[in-house]
């Protein structure tokens, strides 16, 4: 084979290993048992028995492939490993114990031990104390070179103009430590110290050893004085805070230093015949234990593409389109573990159970009832902390907003369906949201109801703006009243501001009407797509008078109409959420500039329904958390918007997030704006309905009890089954009051059978 990788099918005969981590090792021994007859140089600056970090985990899954690919190193591995089934949470001096999670460890020097002398025993030249050559270098005089040179790869930056690497730092300070003893289980302890909170990660890794990192936000880090303590006084601090869990012992370094977090991404994996795996290619928080193990993964998958490939560019093209996928829902889980970890102060005062459950469902990978499998002794017991009556899973536990009880904590999340005629609803109104009525949610939101003409999207945008369209609204809540009693049916009222006068979302979403396009108007005269949109009206005084009279009469028609609840609709770049976002807003008199003067608009709306819409009944304001766009709204301007909207008599806040400008570039992913609702919910105490791909009855039940939001909202799955809730109470085998099946529909309740179910079961069982 030549060095751009093509010609002989057997595979690249010269490779060049830099870096000899776990990945790098266990790439070229692989390399090699698989073809003996190939020369593997690796290359490693550092002696053989220095390390960095003390223990390494690896699950059952890696385990399981390293003993498909090279029995011999699984047997040397199954010697070492320390195995612990128990995760303690220490908090307030308390500790909470969950059980069943299965993790198996060893020491890091003896992980590199075993694949050192496997990579001697087959052949593999390692060159310790050695600089390797530069990447370019050797890809001319070898077949294939592997770039296993960790976080701070000097292949991935020499030819980053082709790997395409964005590198995010983080908000923690966090160092390896060691004690020499082995804890029982896993440990996280919280320390509340007079500088912020600190918390302890800890666990075996041999008989007599334990690895211990210590964690903490940079402010809190400056605070105590680590910034400029002695490694060795750092230390002994550290051993001092977390004087319990060491049970007096001191702890140890090895060149351990205070690090910053770095998230590594990279556009491409491979260029040329270089390729990335392990932390060269991508990087994940530790606190999912996920490092080694992606590495060691990594080089099992590249090894089996270059076994399987008729050439080099085929297996590295196969090899990043098999891990990416993977890779990238890792790095989604540790985003979301460590964002927790940043944000531990704001759960500080959880109860002990809950906040228990919250750590440990943080990256979303386990769920209440992936938890419950492991262990049920310890959920049940969160669930009474949070007050299931009963056999209820959490989502049918009821929640009272000022004198409107909700019977369950799912809402059908409002939904444009751009099939009104003059603002009116139809029949299409009727048997959509009376279906998901039926269907068992707590709580059934309409679509954005326009407070004028003009304040429309599209032309099949319902209003509430004369008596016609009052009345059929009525007609609505007649119907889900009166079929589905105990269902509570929400309106949303809003302006399209900038973004109307657009076709139906088929037809071209966010595209101007061919014909028929009414003025728009808005904070400031930004078109929503420059060249594209049209450029709307500045509101004056008077604009900004009629505007706020316009809620006001929608508000006074949603009374008579009998809705239950109200919803201020502040996000998505429509009139009010552009007032809030610096992006759109670039006013200069009082309703400008500051975040204070770009609420006061929005909060003088909220204020004149408010006074309008019955005290007993509650009213919700929806906010974009964020925009997703540089110089927009950010998580932290979100918890001001939140507290001033509930200053003013905000029941709840349902935090949404983005679409208020175009440009935006959203972290897409499960439950991926749950995040914002949460910070808001557990910063100011206060109720928050959570929205964005929540998609499963577990992940609902995961977040109320783990006290990340109060209700959740879904879309999209109540397109896909307008009786969502009662299935999910169905499939959990739960027949209460928080989920009553219409009489008509009761016979329908269980599981239809499907195939035979007929066949004689064995009676007899021979030896």
């Amino acid at each position: 084979m030549t060095a751009s990788g093509t010609g002989d099918p057997a595979g690249p005969h010269r490779i060049a290993v830099i870096g000899g981590g776990p990945g790098g090792l266990y790439a070229a021994a692989l390399l090699k048992r698989l073809g003996p007859e190939r020369e593997i140089t690796l290359w490693e600056r550092n002696a053989p028995d220095d390390t960095f970090g003390f223990g390494v985990v690896l699950s059952d899954e890696t385990l399981g492939g390293i003993e498909h690919a090279d029995p011999t190193v699984h047997r040397a591995l199954q010697k070492e490993f320390v195995r612990w089934d128990d995760i303690d949470i220490v908090h307030r001096g308390q500790t909470q114990t969950s059980g069943g999670h299965g993790f198996a460890a060893l020491g890091r020097r003896r992980l590199l031990e075993i694949l050192h002398e496997r990579c001697a025993s087959l052949g593999v030249r390692l060159r310790f104390r050695t600089q390797a050559p530069p990447a370019a270098e050797l890809a001319a005089s070898h077949d294939l070179v592997i770039a296993a040179d960790g976080v701070h790869s000097a292949t991935r930056e020499a030819h980053a103009d082709s790997f395409g690497p964005r590198v995010s730092d983080h908000r923690c300070r966090y160092i390896w430590l060691a004690a020499d003893f082995a804890l029982d289980a896993f440990r996280f302890e919280t320390a509340e110290t007079a500088y912020g909170v600190m918390q302890l990660h800890g666990y075996p890794f041999s008989p007599d050893a334990s690895t211990v990192i210590v964690e903490m936000r940079e402010e809190v880090w400056r605070a105590a004085g680590f910034d400029t303590c002695e490694p060795a006084e750092s230390i002994r601090h550290c051993a001092t805070i977390f004087d319990a869990a060491l049970g007096g012992r001191p702890l140890r370094s090895n060149n351990s230093s205070w690090l910053t977090f770095s998230t590594v991404v990279n556009a491409h994996w491979s260029h040329g015949n270089t390729v990335l795996i392990g932390d060269a290619a991508h990087t994940a928080h530790f606190s999912i234990g996920s490092g080694t193990k992606l590495a060691v993964e990594d080089a099992l998958a590249l090894a089996a593409c270059i076994e399987e490939q008729p050439g080099l560019p085929e297996a590295l093209a196969a090899y990043e389109s098999e891990r990416r996928p993977v890779v990238e829902s890792t790095q989604r889980a540790a985003a979301a573990s460590l964002r927790w970890f940043e944000e531990l102060g704001t759960y500080i005062d959880q109860p002990p159970r809950q906040f228990a459950f919250n750590l440990l469902t943080r990256s979303r990978r386990v769920t209440h009832d992936n938890l419950r499998m492991r262990d049920s002794s310890f959920t049940a017991a969160v669930e009474e902390e949070f007050g299931c009556p009963p056999g209820t899973p959490p989502m049918f536990t009821p929640l009272r907003l000022r004198g409107l009880e909700l019977r369950n904590r799912v809402v059908v999340s409002p939904m444009d369906m751009y099939s009104a005629t003059d603002g009116v609803p139809g029949d299409f109104h009727l048997v959509h949201l009376g279906a998901r009525a039926l269907g068992g949610a707590g709580l059934v939101m309409t679509e954005m109801v326009c407070v004028s003409p003009e304040g429309r999207i599209t032309p099949g945008c319902t209003g509430l703006y004369n008596e016609q369209q009052a009345a059929a609204w009525n007609r609505v809540t007649d119907f889900v009243h009166t079929a589905s009693p105990g269902t509570a049916i929400g309106v949303q009222l809003g302006h399209s501001g900038r973004k109307g006068s657009t076709k139906l979302m088929w037809d071209g979403i966010d595209q101007p009407l061919d014909a028929g396009n009414w003025p728009l108007s808005a904070a400031s005269p930004i078109p929503y797509a420059p060249g594209v949109s049209q450029v709307p009206h500045a509101l004056d005084r008077a604009g900004l008078d009629a505007v706020r009279g316009q809620f006001a009469d929608a508000a006074r028609r949603a009374d008579t109409c009998g809705f239950d609840l109200l919803e201020l609709h502040c996000a998505h770049g429509y009139l009010l959420s552009g007032f809030l976002s610096p992006l759109t807003n670039r006013r200069t008199d009082r309703y400008g500039g500051s975040l204070e003067n770009r609420l006061r608009f929005p909060l003088e709306v909220f204020d004149t329904v408010r006074e309008l819409w019955p005290q007993d009944r509650p009213m919700t304001v929806r906010i974009s958390a964020t925009d997703w766009a540089e110089g927009g709204t950010t998580a932290e301007d979100a918890v001001e918007i939140a507290r001033a909207f509930v200053a003013h008599g905000a029941d709840a806040i349902d935090v949404s997030t983005g679409q208020v400008v175009p440009g935006e570039r959203p972290e897409f992913g499960r439950s991926y704006q749950t995040p914002y609702a949460d910070r808001i919910r557990n910063t100011l105490c206060v109720p928050v309905i959570a929205v964005g791909a929540i998609s499963s009855w577990d992940d609902v039940n995961s977040l109320l009890l783990a006290g990340r939001a109060d209700l959740c909202a879904l879309a999209r799955p109540h397109l896909y089954d307008p009786h969502w809730t009662l299935h999910a109470a169905a499939e959990q085998g739960y027949p209460g009051p928080g989920a009553p099946w219409p009489l008509p529909y009761r016979a329908g309740s269980r599981t239809p059978p499907a195939g035979r179910t007929d066949a004689p079961k064995p009676r007899l069982t021979l030896g």
